[in-house]
């Protein structure tokens, strides 16, 4: 992959300091509707967010009459701090979605995948769950095989069209608001992450979900978006029309902190047996 190392969680990005800013959003609960294959969307009504946004800054400059003169900092040490933050810091930039779209409010399960495809590619079934794994999100999934998903859902449901998110949708909805990175105790009621998990995925809904009414947007299952990834850090005002993997958003059961964040940028396959993904429904 280009240049994404083969496990997604080799990265180290400094997720604390992605910050953003939601301009318009809706603010009462939304209006969900279920297929007849139980499969669930939340509305996302339209709005605008702000993207790559990382703002770094120097500490202040501490008292340091206690502290070993080969420690200290010089006015040059804090003047080149400064310098360095700056070209490190990144505005960002504006993205709106400017129509509404219904989202999956739980990852696609492994029950729902197999409905659809007679199949269950997923690694963590039978003895590797406690339980049944109905409920659990079907992984193990390659981006190509959940573009057949969708697209064989939505020859069987004839109401609707299915498809992946685009990055920026998946984001939006994701974040419900939020303008910065969830704080490690509220990340622990919501994601399934390294240190919340026993080892396996788990079922879909166990959480407490954003304030717009989705599961597990982080941890659980990394999730598929329709975009191809650009080989960066960051996302690009549009994505690219060609590439070699597609974005993954959200992070896994075995993600650290830094990436179980609405705002981490990555591309796929990853680990493969911890990526999954949910869906996009258009008609009502």
């Amino acid at each position: 992959m280009m240049p994404l190392p083969t496990k997604v969680d080799t990265w180290r990005v400094p997720a604390l300091l992605l910050l953003s800013a939601v301009l318009v959003l809706p603010l009462h609960a939304q209006p969900t509707l279920t297929n007849d294959l139980g499969m669930t969307f939340v509305r996302i009504e339209p709005g605008s967010m702000r993207v790559g946004r990382v703002d770094i800054n120097c500490p202040e400059p501490p008292d340091t009459r206690d502290v070993p003169p080969e420690e200290k900092w010089t006015t040059e040490d804090f003047e080149q701090c400064e310098q360095q933050a700056e070209r490190a810091s990144r505005p960002g930039f504006m993205v709106t979605i400017d129509e509404p779209y219904y989202i999956g409010k739980h990852e696609v399960t492994q029950q729902q995948w197999t409905a659809v495809m007679d199949s269950n590619p997923s690694h963590f079934q039978g003895d590797r769950v406690k339980g049944t794994a109905d409920r659990h999100p079907v992984d193990n999934v390659s981006w190509d095989e959940a573009r057949a998903f969708v697209e064989r859902l939505s020859e069987i449901d004839t109401t609707a069209t299915y498809r992946l998110p685009t990055e920026f949708e998946w984001e939006y909805a994701a974040r419900a608001g939020r303008d910065s990175v969830l704080s490690w105790s509220e990340t622990q009621k919501r994601a399934w992450i390294l240190d919340t998990n026993k080892g396996t995925t788990h079922p879909v809904g166990q959480k407490k979900s954003n304030r717009w009414g989705l599961h597990d947007v982080l941890g659980n299952v990394w999730e598929w978006t329709q975009d191809y990834y650009n080989g960066k850090l960051y996302p690009d005002p549009t994505p690219p029309d060609t590439g070699r993997v597609h974005v993954l958003k959200g992070g896994s059961f075995i993600s650290d902190l830094a990436h179980a964040t609405y705002f981490f940028h990555g591309g796929g396959p990853g680990n493969g047996y911890d990526v999954g993904f949910r869906v996009v429904r258009e008609g009502d």
